[in-house]
C-alpha cells in the first residue's frame, strides 16, 4: 500500500476512562466510556463507530446531491443493538436513516431525483466505514515492545 493510502489516528488516555484521539492533520476528538451516572456527554467508541458510519454515508450523498441544489434540511440517524452473545460484544441490526429534504426548483428536483441512487452508491461502493463493516476486515492488535 502507498503511503497516501495510509490512515491512522493515535488515542492517549487523558483520565480514568478518558481518551483522546489525534489524527494526522491534528485534529482531536475526545470520548470515553459511559459512566453510570448520565452526567457524561462524551461519546463512546460505538457511538464513534456509529457517528463514522452517518458521517460517512452524509459525506458522499451530500457531494452528490448538492451539485444540483443546497438541501433545506439534512440529518442521518444511526442505530444498532449492543449485544453480547458467543461471538462477544458486538453490534447487529445497524441502520441508517437519512432525512434531506430540498427546496423548490429544478435543480431541487433533479437533487430529489438523484438522492436514491446516491445513497445506493454510498452504501454499495463509496463509504469506506459501512463496506469495511459489511466486507469484515481482521483486526490486528499488538503490544508494543516494552
Amino acid at each position: 500500500m502507498s503511503e497516501e493510502s495510509r490512515r491512522s489516528v493515535a488515542v492517549e488516555r487523558t483520565g480514568p476512562g478518558h481518551f483522546v484521539a489525534t489524527n494526522a492533520r491534528g485534529g482531536t476528538i475526545r470520548f470515553g466510556t459511559a459512566s453510570g451516572d448520565g452526567q457524561d456527554t462524551g461519546f463512546t467508541p460505538v457511538e464513534l463507530l456509529l457517528a463514522a458510519i452517518g458521517g460517512c454515508t452524509a459525506a458522499d450523498v451530500d457531494v452528490a446531491t448538492t451539485r444540483h441544489a443546497e438541501p433545506e434540511g439534512f440529518s442521518v440517524s444511526v442505530t444498532g443493538d449492543k449485544i453480547s452473545d458467543e461471538l462477544g460484544n458486538r453490534m447487529t441490526g445497524l441502520t441508517v436513516v437519512l432525512d434531506v429534504t430540498f427546496p423548490d426548483g429544478e435543480g431541487a428536483d433533479r437533487a430529489r431525483a438523484i438522492l436514491p441512487r446516491a445513497v445506493r452508491a454510498s452504501h454499495d461502493r463509496l463509504c469506506t466505514v459501512s463496506r469495511t463493516i459489511e466486507t469484515g476486515t481482521p483486526v490486528r492488535v499488538t503490544v508494543a515492545d516494552v
